[in-house]
Parts: structure tokens; sequence; C-alpha cells
């Protein structure tokens, strides 16, 4: 493994978004376009994803936009802000972002989306202009939907390998997303409230059982710490992490966002590649596969939890129906397509 440079990959998929969103929004006028852009990273102004977004100031400002760039270590501050206004766009994760669009925000339902090739179709889905309606949600617009990766369960100790042996487990759980708090409390375990900046702390001193995070996170946040010697990342999706720009529509051209869509996805793969080469850089015997019979009850109990907050509407159903009918499109065979 390489911490020195893998930090950029983790954060490639999202730098695109910010890459992508100036060529659009290029005008034909003398004086730039000035716009902040407040970018979420855990590590603040020294962090990789605001340096790579940075790197993108100049790329900018030809195209007639001046950005101000500004950095946030609490993505809760940075949410809030943007819904003050103080941001013209903002960068966050799918979790986070569900309360400015409940659709998008609905994409990293559990178990929702189980691979990548899943992701792929909701993605060139949601890149066609009849998909707007769906991502415009009263002053906001999601200009931009970038995969993370899936989310795998990483445990510091392998023995734990089932749903039953969750029970009682302690988990470093997002306490400000529901789905995951109700998950976690689904399977017997213990809720120990977390954020995207503490929860792998909390997992590599042992103050947590299990944490959960994408593979481009287990070498910047070394998350190897904690599952050395004798743990393990469970090789099944509980979810599938984004990132997304938002933006006030009111602040930028109409046409803006779509434009930004249509060029992202003709640079999908670039993401998908770096996703790829974060899960190859884990150590093969970290890896922990599945007995089917326990992959089975892992869909089940996800499958649960995803229409119990379907129904008290944590999650958009328009989102749930469309992820339903891609994984029945992708394999017929799953239980749940009978019906």
């Amino acid at each position: 493994m390489k911490p020195t440079t893998f930090p950029q990959r983790v954060v490639v998929a999202a730098a695109l978004c910010a890459s992508l969103l100036f060529p659009s929004l290029a005008a034909a006028q003398n004086e730039p376009l000035e716009r902040s852009f407040c970018v979420f990273d855990p590590v603040g102004a020294n962090g990789p994803l605001f340096a790579i977004t940075k790197s993108f100031k100049p790329v900018a400002l030809k195209k007639g936009i001046k950005l101000n760039l500004r950095a946030y270590t609490d993505e809760k501050v940075a949410a809030e802000d943007f819904k003050a206004g103080q941001c013209d766009a903002v960068l966050l994760t799918g979790t986070r972002a569900r309360e400015f669009n409940k659709f998008t925000g609905s994409l990293e339902a559990m178990g929702a989306v189980p691979g990548e090739e899943e992701m792929r179709l909701l993605y060139n889905t949601l890149s066609q202009e009849k998909a707007r309606p769906f991502l415009v949600d009263g002053p906001y617009e999601v200009a931009g939907v970038f995969p993370g990766g899936a989310i795998y369960l990483h445990t510091r100790d392998r023995s734990i390998d089932s749903v039953e042996k969750l029970q009682g487990k302690r988990i470093a759980t997002l306490d400000y997303d529901e789905a995951s708090v109700r998950m976690v409390r689904h399977v017997g375990a213990s809720v120990v409230g977390s954020n995207s900046a503490n929860f792998a702390g909390k997992f590599n001193n042992g103050s947590v059982d299990l944490a959960y995070a994408p593979a481009v996170a287990y070498t910047p946040l070394e998350l190897y710490k904690g599952v050395e010697p004798n743990g393990a990342v469970v090789k099944y999706a509980l979810g599938y992490m984004n990132f997304q720009v938002i933006i006030h529509r009111d602040r930028f051209p109409d046409d803006a966002a779509q434009m930004v869509r249509a060029e992202a996805i003709k640079r999908i793969d670039e993401a998908y590649d770096i996703i790829a080469k974060a899960e190859a850089e884990i150590p093969s015997n970290v890896w922990m596969s599945l007995p089917t019979a326990d992959t089975a009850k892992y869909d089940k109990m996800l499958q649960k939890v995803r229409l119990s907050l379907l129904e008290d509407g944590v999650f958009d159903e328009r989102a749930i129906k469309l992820m339903k009918a891609i994984r029945c499109r992708v394999d017929a065979t799953r239980s749940e397509c009978a019906s």
C-alpha cells in the first residue's frame, strides 16, 4: 500500500464533480462570475478533497468563473452554511445530501445497489435529461452524483461472520443517519454515535467492534490499524457511497447542472478505476467472503429495514422503486423480483 499517494485516489471521484462543474458554467462575459464552493474534507484546508478541488481554481477562472473555496472539517456545518445561502455550491456525501434532495439522498439505501453493474445503470439513468425532475428539489439541484464505492463492514474480530453474531457488538454509527441507526438496532447491536471525522479513530483504538466504510477509506483513514491482526473486511456491499455536488439553482445558468451530468457520465470510468484500485490494495487475506446462506440473510435483513424506512418517509419511494427495477434487470432470479 502507498499511503502517500492513496488519498488522491480517495477523492478523485469527488474532484471530478468540481472539474466538471467549471466548464459547464463558462459565460461570455468580461467580469468573472464569482461563486462560493464549500467543500467537506475531514482534514480541512490541508486535506486531499480540498487540495484537489483547489487545483481547479485556475481552470475555472479561464472559463469565466472565480471560485471562492471554503474547507469544512465538519460536514454538518458545510451543509448548514449551504442551506443558509452562504455557499453557492457544496460537496457532500450522499447521506448528508438527503436533506436537500430526498431522491438522490436515497441512493445510499442499504442493499439497494448490490454492485457496480447496478450502480452504472443507475448513473446512466440519472444522467438523462428526462431525469432532471428527480434531481430538482425546491431551490436546490443535484449537479452531479459520483460513486465512492461499496460500503463494507470492517470488524476487529473475523469470527463475527454472521448476522446473529452482530448482536451486542458495538458499531460506529453515523448518528445523523436514521437509516444506519435503525439497521444497527435491527440486528441487536449497540449504536455508538459517530460522524465521518471520528468513526475511524473509534474503530482503530478499539472503542467499537465494527465500523462500515468504502474501500477508498481503508488506507487514508488507517482502518487497517483496527482490522489487524485478527479482523477482516466483509466482502458484502451494505450500500453504495456517493459524493454529490448540490447548487442553488438561482445562482447558476438553468442548463448548467444538466451539462455537468452529461459530461460526467463520459468520465465515469475514471471513478470506477479509482474504486477498483482501492479495493485491490486491501490484502487478500483481509477480505472475508460470506457463505451463500449468510448473504441471503443479509439481503433479507437490509430489505426489511429499507422498506420500513420507506414506510416512515425516510427514503423516496421513486428512488427505491427505480433501484429495485435495476436490481431485477441485472438479476431476475432475486426473490424480490417475483413480485
